[in-house]
């Protein structure tokens, strides 16, 4: 296929193999946030390496955790993966996303099938507006390139920096140059919205991810769902405090099927204070 013709999201977070678990990459500056390269988008790129190391389509992938070192500059990148265990059900990988010899991104995933469950019990999304019925954001130069590679809208919390009562926003979210539901995917979106603090705050912000953790929940839903589709996504903050902030987020499908979790935890500093 002509790289011309291969959406942008798969020709940025593709990976070539090395041998002995060392994957190349590029960092695009298309996926780039206001302090760097978005953490999902990075998360996307470790987990194609780990996927390809695993190398057994029936071994999803069902959680990845990812520590921020440093910002990669746009241009090449290698991950090196290291399959730590392979049992009967359960395969579990590090890697590290280094760039010029320098570590940039250190994560940890597991990948496994389905096991009878126990017990099936989960939290439905909230109840919101039609997509239909809302408008997609418009563009605006102010914001980072990303948001120019997604289609948002607003439905939950206030708007960013509106110094709303509570640190809860989300809505509907999809590429505007749709793929296949996958993985990858899922690890960009739930990093893909503006941080839920910022509805809080009335003053401009920063909040360059620490750590992120994400559960796939349901990935032959997820497989299952046409790549246009506008996936529901919510994200709240309870606490920040000494510069810090968690948050939660949840992707649910049109169904109301739980399509991915995550956590993450961010610096949150006022952009006067970090430029200085």
């Amino acid at each position: 296929m002509p790289a011309s013709t291969i959406p942008a999201f798969l020709r940025d977070t593709a990976v070539a193999p090395r041998g002995e678990g060392r994957y190349d990459a590029t960092c695009s500056p298309d996926w780039s946030a206001p302090t760097g390269p978005n953490g999902g988008y990075l998360a996307a790129i470790v987990l194609r390496a780990m996927l390809a190391e695993v190398d057994d389509p029936a071994r999803e992938a069902r959680s990845l955790t990812l520590h921020y070192l440093r910002a990669p500059r746009p241009g090449p990148l290698e991950v090196r993966v290291t399959v730590e265990r392979t049992g009967r059900t359960m395969s579990t990988c590090t890697a590290r996303l280094e760039q010029d010899g320098r570590p940039c991104v250190l994560a940890m995933g597991a990948f496994g099938g389905p096991f009878e469950a126990a017990a099936d019990f989960r939290t439905p999304p909230p109840v919101v507006v039609p997509a239909d019925e809302l408008t997609p954001a418009r563009d605006d130069p102010r914001f980072p390139p990303i948001s120019r590679r997604l289609e948002v809208r607003r439905a939950i919390g206030g708007r960013v920096f509106s110094g709303a009562p509570e640190a809860d926003s989300g809505g509907y979210l999809r590429l505007r140059e749709p793929v296949p539901f996958d993985g990858p995917l899922l690890a960009l979106l739930v990093d893909a919205w503006l941080p839920a603090v910022f509805a809080y705050l009335s003053y401009p912000a920063l909040a360059p991810t620490i750590e992120l953790t994400i559960h796939f929940r349901d990935p032959v839903g997820a497989a299952a769902l046409p790549p246009e589709t506008q996936v529901l996504a919510r994200f709240v903050s309870r606490t920040a405090a000494h510069g810090y902030a968690e948050e939660d987020g949840w992707i649910w499908a049109p169904d109301g099927t739980l399509l991915a979790q995550s956590r993450q935890l961010h610096l949150l500093r006022a952009a006067e204070m970090a430029a200085s």
